[in-house]
C-alpha cells in the first residue's frame, strides 16, 4: 500500500465562519479592488470595503427576513459578482448555502430544494423565479425568494436597515468551523445527485494550505475571471481563495463571450475544465488554417511541445531553441494577446488534461497547474506547484492534505478539506468514509517524491470480453485534441474490442468545411455521413491509438448524428461525460458498431459495414 500520511489525522484549526475570510480582507487593505463588474469592453471594479458593506447589507436583510441560524438558502444564478455578495452574506448571516446549478431543470431544481429543506432562495432572473413558483407546491419548506435582476437585493438590503451592526456581528461570531457552510449537490453521472456538506473551517483550512502552494498564483496585482458555474465548488473555492488573498475577480456569465472578456479584463490567472484549453487551442488552428497560416501554426505547435519536453528534461537543444524564440513572435506572443496578455497560470481540475496541451500553453507562457479533487474535498486536493510542474501528474497534497493509495490502486484521502457528510444520507457517508479515510473512486498512484498521477475512474474501467482492463479517459482525450470532434465516449463492456461514439464539434464545423475546400459548409447532419469527416475522424483515431497498447486502442467508431449536452442530459455541468446515461440511449447505435464479424484494424478505414446511413 502506497501512502503519505501522518501517525494522526491533521484537523483543520477553528477560524469561526468562512464569512472572515472577507470581513479580514476588508479589514487589512480596505482599498483593495477585489470584484468587477463588466459592461461592454469595460470593468469597474469595487474595493474590499465596499464589497463587505454591501454583503453585510444582504446579511443583515437575511436576519430582518426571520432566516433562524443555520437555515439553508438556495442560490440559482449563472456566474456574476451577486453570486460571491450572496454567498459571502448567507455566512455572516449564520445561514447555509444550498447552491443549484441554473440550468438545473424545474425537476432537478425540486430534489435540491426538497432533500435540502431550504427555507428561502435567491435566483438571478425573472424566468428563474417562475420555475421556482412552478414546483413551489411540492416544498413546503420554501417560504421566501428573492430576484437578483428584480432588484431582491436591494430589497433585502433595506429591509434589513433596522438590523444592529451588533446582532449581526453576534450571528457571525456564533458559528464554529465545525458547522455546515454549504450543501453542495454533486452533478453525479448517475442517480440522485447527493447533497455534499461542506464544513466552514474545509474553506478556511483549504484556502490557506491551497495559498500556501500556490503563492505565485495569488501574488499582488494577481487577477483571475470567472466563468465556470459557481454552483460548482471548483468555482466557489477560487473565488473564497482570492477575497482572502485579495485578488481581483471578475465574472463572465456567457461563455460565448469569453474570449472577448478575457481580453478586455486581462486576467493574471484562469481557472477552467480542460475543454476550454482544448477550444482555445483548436479554435487558434482553425483561424490560423483560414487565414492560409495553418502549417504555420502546426509546425510552432510542435516546437512548442518539444521545447517543453526539452526543458523537462533539463536541455533545450539549440536548434529547437532557435525554432522556438522565433515562433514565440510569430505565433505565441499573438496567442498570449489573445487571452489578454497577462495570463501566466491557469488551474485546471474536474478532468484529466492532456500532456500534450500542457507543455504546449507552457511553452507559449502558461503554465497549467493540474490538480486533482472532488466535492468531498472542497476542491483541491492535490496541485501541481508552479516551482514543481510535473506534466501529467496533478502534483502533490495540499498542506492539510493526505493521500493514500489503497491495494486496489483506489486514491484515499484524510484530512482537512474532507467533507463532513452526506446530507441525510447516512448509509451513503459510511460507504464513502468506512475507515476515516474518504475512498474517491478514482484510481492512481503515488511516486517516491509524493506525486500523485490519476489513472482512471474506477466505474469508468471497462472490461472487455477478453479480461484486459481499459481506462476510457486517455483514449477520450486524445482523439477530442482533433478540431472537428466534439464529444469522445469510449466504450466496449463485455465486448471483443473497444470502440467509440464520436460527436462532431459544430462551432468548428464550418471553418473546418472552409479550410478544406468544402462549399457549401457540411451541416451537422450531412457531415455525420461525410467520407471526409469520417476520415478526419479516423486520423483523430489513429494518433489516439498511439498511445495505448494494441488491446486497448479503439477498433471502430460511429459518429452520432446529435450533439452532447447539458440540455440533453448527457454532461454534467462540469462538461463531463454522463456515460451510463449515454450509453443506456445510444444503445442501438453500440450494437450496431458490434454487428459485424470483421474486427477492423486501426490501421485502415473503418469497416463499411459498420457506418449508419443517413
Amino acid at each position: 500500500m502506497n501512502d503519505q500520511r501522518h501517525p494522526t489525522p491533521i484537523t483543520a484549526p477553528d477560524h469561526g465562519s468562512a464569512a472572515r475570510l472577507l470581513s479580514e480582507r476588508a479589514r487589512k487593505t480596505p482599498d483593495r479592488r477585489i470584484l468587477a463588474e463588466r459592461h461592454g469592453d469595460t470593468w469597474t471594479t469595487i474595493s474590499a470595503a465596499d464589497v463587505h458593506r454591501r454583503v453585510r447589507g444582504i446579511a443583515k436583510g437575511f436576519v430582518a427576513a426571520g432566516l433562524e441560524p443555520g437555515a439553508h438558502v438556495a442560490i440559482l444564478s449563472r456566474t456574476r459578482l451577486e453570486w460571491t455578495l450572496v454567498d459571502f452574506a448567507v455566512w455572516t448571516a449564520g445561514l447555509v448555502s444550498v447552491p443549484v446549478y441554473e440550468t438545473s431543470s424545474p425537476d432537478q431544481v425540486r430534489w435540491i430544494l426538497s432533500d435540502s429543506e431550504s427555507v428561502a432562495i435567491v435566483v438571478e432572473q425573472e424566468e428563474h423565479a417562475r420555475r421556482v413558483a412552478s414546483i413551489a407546491p411540492d416544498l413546503p419548506h420554501l417560504g421566501q425568494h428573492w430576484t437578483i435582476d428584480g432588484g431582491g437585493l436591494d430589497d433585502l438590503t433595506r429591509l434589513g436597515e433596522d438590523v444592529t451592526d451588533a446582532e449581526l456581528d453576534a450571528r457571525t461570531a456564533d458559528v464554529h468551523g465545525h458547522d455546515d457552510a454549504t450543501i453542495i449537490y454533486t452533478s453525479g453521472t448517475t442517480g440522485r445527485p447527493k447533497g455534499c456538506v461542506l464544513r466552514h473551517d474545509n474553506f478556511t483550512a483549504t484556502v490557506e494550505g491551497a495559498s500556501e502552494a500556490m503563492p505565485e498564483v495569488v501574488a499582488d496585482d494577481a487577477s483571475t475571471l470567472l466563468f465556470i458555474p459557481m454552483a460548482h465548488v471548483f468555482a466557489r473555492f477560487i473565488a473564497a481563495m482570492s477575497v482572502a488573498e485579495g485578488v481581483l475577480v471578475g465574472h463572465e456569465p456567457d461563455t460565448k463571450d469569453l474570449m472577448q472578456a478575457v481580453s478586455t479584463f486581462k486576467p493574471t490567472f484562469l481557472l477552467a475544465v480542460p475543454r476550454v484549453f482544448e477550444k482555445i487551442y483548436n479554435s487558434a488552428e482553425q483561424k490560423a488554417d483560414l487565414g492560409g497560416r495553418g502549417n504555420v501554426f502546426r509546425a510552432a505547435a510542435r516546437t512548442a511541445v518539444a521545447h517543453s519536453e526539452a526543458l523537462a528534461k533539463g536541455k533545450v537543444p539549440l536548434g529547437l531553441a532557435l525554432r522556438f524564440k522565433l515562433f514565440d513572435k510569430l505565433v505565441y506572443g499573438k496567442l498570449r494577446d489573445a487571452i489578454g496578455g497577462r495570463v501566466q497560470y491557469a488551474i485546471s481540475g474536474s478532468a484529466p488534461l492532456s500532456p500534450r496541451l500542457s507543455h504546449f500553453f507552457r511553452s507559449i507562457g502558461v503554465l497549467i497547474l493540474e490538480g486533482y479533487g472532488l466535492t468531498e474535498t472542497t476542491a483541491p486536493a492535490t496541485v501541481n506547484r508552479a516551482g514543481e510542474l510535473r506534466i501529467g501528474s496533478v502534483g502533490r497534497a495540499l498542506p492539510g492534505v493526505e493521500i493514500r493509495i489503497a491495494d486496489d490502486d483506489e486514491i484515499l484521502i484524510r484530512g482537512v478539506d474532507v467533507f463532513d457528510r452526506y446530507w441525510r444520507n447516512d448509509e451513503a457517508t459510511a460507504k464513502a468514509k468506512p475507515d476515516g479515510w474518504f475512498h474517491t473512486g478514482d484510481l492512481g498512484r503515488l511516486d517516491a517524491d509524493g506525486i500523485l498521477t490519476v489513472t482512471g475512474r474506477a466505474k469508468e474501467l471497462i472490461v472487455t470480453a477478453s479480461g484486459k482492463n481499459v481506462a476510457p479517459a486517455p483514449l477520450e482525450d486524445g482523439i477530442r485534441e482533433h478540431p472537428i470532434v466534439g464529444q469522445v465516449v469510449v466504450v466496449g463492456e463485455g465486448k471483443p474490442f473497444v470502440a467509440a461514439l464520436v460527436t462532431l464539434d459544430r462551432d468548428m464545423l464550418a471553418g473546418w468545411c472552409e479550410t478544406r475546400g468544402i462549399t457549401p459548409a457540411l451541416t451537422p447532419h450531412e457531415a455525420a455521413y461525410d467520407e471526409r469527416v469520417h476520415q478526419a475522424v479516423q486520423e483523430a483515431i489513429d494518433a489516439a491509438n498511439q498511445r495505448v497498447s494494441r488491446a486497448e486502442s479503439v477498433r471502430s467508431f460511429t459518429i452520432l448524428d446529435t450533439d452532447l449536452t447539458e440540455a440533453s442530459g448527457h454532461l454534467t455541468p462540469k462538461l463531463t461525460i454522463k456515460r451510463a446515461v449515454v450509453v443506456k440511449d445510444f444503445a442501438a447505435d453500440i450494437e450496431h458498431i458490434y454487428s459485424g464479424s470483421k474486427v477492423q484494424t486501426t490501421a485502415t478505414p473503418v469497416v463499411e459495414g459498420r457506418r449508419r446511413r443517413g
